[in-house]
């Protein structure tokens, strides 16, 4: 029986401990998350609003009667993003596409300037001048 009571009495002075360091804690930063509070309530109102607005603003218009300007607006401020964001993407497509290209173009001319080089060096006779001096200018 006496070693449950001291295996509760340890438990129970974990408990008290952390609950106090807990608090401890809380205290000496008290401040500061008092601050990140306030500021995390000022960019929630300034995101969200109120229920009773929500529900007049989905309430206000019916189906077929018009939009308000600032519906039209916000619509056309979300489409404009959507558009925008499209074109950044194709943009960078066709850009990684376009540079793919030229490296592949380059690798070609140096393969095929390669070979010819390769070619010359082969068939050269030694009579004649190389073709780099034996082309005709105009």
């Amino acid at each position: 029986m006496t070693w449950r009571q001291a295996v509760l009495l340890s438990c129970f002075s974990a408990v008290v401990l952390l609950s106090m360091l807990r608090e401890g804690t809380s205290v000496s930063v008290g401040t500061m998350q008092m601050a990140g509070e306030e500021a995390s309530e000022d960019a929630k109102q300034k995101i969200f609003m109120q229920e009773s607005d929500a529900s007049n603003f989905l309430k206000r218009r019916g189906k077929r009667s018009p939009k308000s300007r600032d519906e039209v607006n916000a619509e056309n401020r979300q489409k404009l993003r959507v558009d925008e964001l499209r074109r950044e993407y194709y943009e960078e497509q066709r850009n990684e596409f376009e540079n793919f290209v030229e490296e592949q173009n380059d690798e070609q001319e140096e393969r095929s300037r390669e070979a010819v080089e390769q070619w010359r060096q082969w068939h050269y006779d030694g009579l004649h001048p190389s073709y780099l001096y034996n082309r005709h200018h105009t």
